[in-house]
This record gives C-alpha cells, structure tokens and sequence, in this order.
C-alpha cells in the first residue's frame, strides 16, 4: 500500500466515537499529509486521545478512515496496526515485567525490524536491553514505547502525549528523536507542550467538544496570541529549550 504524491496518508471524515455508550467524538474530519508531523490540540478531555483510539478502532466508532487511500474503518485494530499504523499510547503501557528487548521483540511484526534506528535514536536503551521496563524511569519507559512502534516499518505513526510528566532534559531527547523519526515517517501526534508542537508540527488541528474547530499551520496559529488563547486557554510563547 502506497500513497500517491499529494494523496495524505490518512484520511478521516464524520469521525464519531463513543465509550459505554458516552459519546467522546462528535465528528471530526481531518487528514494528515504523508510526511512530517501533524499534531492535534486542544484543551484536556476535548476528545484528543479518543480521537487516535478512535481510527485505531480501540473503542466503538463511525466513519471514514482511510489509510493511503484504503478504508480501514471496518477492519479490526490488529489488522490496522499489520497495515501499518504504529501507536504509542499516553501512558506508555509497557510491559513493566518483561525486559526491554522482551517488550520490542513482542513489537516486531515485520521481516526486517529497524532495531539500527532504535538503537541510534534511544542509546540510554541499548545497555538496558535485560532490564525490566517496570524498573526504568518513566522517560525511558516512553522510549520504550517509542522504540516498540519505530522499529517496525509503518505507514503513519499515532503518537498520545509523548512527553507528559517527563523532566525537561527528557522532554528535549524524546523531541530529537520525534523529528528525526519523523523524516521518514509521517506522525500524527496529540501534544500539550506547545514548545514541542512548534519545533515539530508543520499542520495543527484543534478539536474541541469532539469537533475539529481549527485547522491551519502550526506556526502560525502559535504566532497568534488571541486565536491560541481562546483555542487553546495558553499562550504560545516559546521560551524552553526544546525550540531550539
């Protein structure tokens, strides 16, 4: 499955997703160019993370998902993820009694696993490999989750929240290896952290109450101070290292 020059690598329309029967997404429609970052925004419980969930078809849905062109809105999340749709979830969700190289090789769906990439991206890693991933930090446990889903070969990577509750030095090591995962697969990734969105996003989307209510360039809408306050509740002043 390939996509064609110009044609996103995922397209979504009249998304709607419900949990126990509580709607979580009114509809959202987006789509996501086949390089470089994407990032959804919005304040906290606006429907973000159901949002990803949703087209990975972890909770019940409606819609059209289309990955390179190919619906998978009826297909089941395993077969989502062998089409090529890696998820790193918000709570990283590793196997805390399994080791590193356990939790990666249960990961591994592919003929060639990029284990060169993950090494060259999360170093900290490579000498933890008999480690259990209960025992590390909670950084290197979200390079775990990282490292699960760049090894294999994806289409599109979904990315929930990558650095929440992570120290400033890990936030910056999981932005470097965020944009340097990112020149060779397209990401679509929820974050908070308006520093990282500015150093990685290109397009932006901002959901709130389920619905997409914005979309436009990353910059820019940061660049606006009124636009990113009333859309977001913040200001997009960068001042941390992570903008470098």
């Amino acid at each position: 499955m390939t996509s064609t020059p110009g044609e996103p690598v995922l397209a979504v329309e009249h998304l709607r997703a419900d949990i126990d029967g509580q709607q979580v997404v009114e509809d959202v429609s987006l789509t996501v160019p086949s390089s470089g970052v994407t990032a959804i925004l919005g304040r906290n419980g606006v429907g973000k993370t159901s949002t990803l969930r949703a087209i990975l078809g972890l909770i019940h849905r409606t819609g059209d998902v289309r990955l390179a062109g190919e619906r998978i809105d009826r297909l089941p999340t395993h077969t989502i993820v062998q089409r090529g749709v890696g998820y790193v979830p918000e709570d990283r969700e590793v196997f805390a009694k399994l080791t590193v190289a356990e939790n990666l090789r249960l990961a591994v769906r592919t003929a060639q696993p990029r284990h060169d990439l993950v090494d060259a991206l999360f170093p900290d890693l490579v000498g933890r490999r008999d480690q259990m991933a209960g025992t590390l930090s909670g950084g290197q446990q979200q390079m775990v989750s990282l490292a699960r889903a760049l090894v294999n070969d994806n289409r599109i990577l979904l990315v929930d929240e990558p650095t929440k509750g992570l120290a400033p030095r890990v936030v910056l090591e999981v932005t470097d290896a965020l944009e340097e995962a990112a020149k060779t697969v397209p990401i679509l990734l929820v974050e908070q952290n308006l520093d990282v969105v500015r150093r990685l996003a290109g397009p932006a989307i901002v959901i709130e109450g389920g619905r997409v209510v914005h979309t436009g360039d990353a910059t820019a809408l940061l660049d606006d101070a009124d636009l990113t306050t009333r859309l977001l509740g913040v200001h997009g002043d960068i001042s941390s290292e992570v903008a470098r």
